[in-house]
């Protein structure tokens, strides 16, 4: 299958990196199957970077092969479970450190508010799930280790504007 991801520069050889920032799953390579939503990440990264340049990287993910060789979760709805796990990861809490690739919602701008509201205590869990389920949510893949990055497979890029 086809992956994407957002940036101001072509990423041809992903690496894992750390971030200054507390993220969903942690630390790694991120990257989305949503097409749209790795554009808008390139528009965001543009943006933060003081950048003119946005780039949509493309990949091949053969997911099945990765998942007979490595230690994969996978979230597929927003539930009590994904929400506890990014919430302690955004909380800097390194739980993602057992798995090489996790999949999962993005938690983005359109969610983050029900998320913060369910960190400081002013939603529970189950209000917040509920709020959460009536938001398209797209997909993220992280890319945690090393030996995952081995299963995605840089193809192509596009320009999509800059200087």
């Amino acid at each position: 299958m086809n992956i994407y991801h957002g940036s101001d520069v072509i990423v041809d050889k992903p690496m894992v990196l750390k971030s200054n920032r507390l993220l969903d799953f942690g630390t790694g390579f991120y990257t989305t199957s949503n097409k749209e939503q790795a554009i808008r990440w390139a528009k965001k990264v543009s943006l933060r970077n003081n950048s003119k340049n946005k780039y949509l990287s493309i990949y091949q993910f053969d997911i099945e092969k990765a998942k007979e060789k490595l230690h994969i979760i996978e979230y597929l709805h927003a539930n009590g479970e994904w929400l506890d796990f990014i919430t302690a990861n955004r909380r800097g809490r390194d739980i993602s450190s057992e798995y090489d690739i996790i999949i999962g919602p993005v938690a983005d701008d359109n969610v983050y508010s029900t998320v913060k509201l369910f960190e400081t205590g002013i939603l529970n869990k189950e209000e917040a799930i509920k709020r959460l389920k009536v938001v398209k949510l797209y997909d993220q893949i992280l890319f945690h280790t090393n030996l995952a990055l081995e299963f995605c497979l840089f193809n192509s890029y596009v320009f999509l504007g800059g200087k």
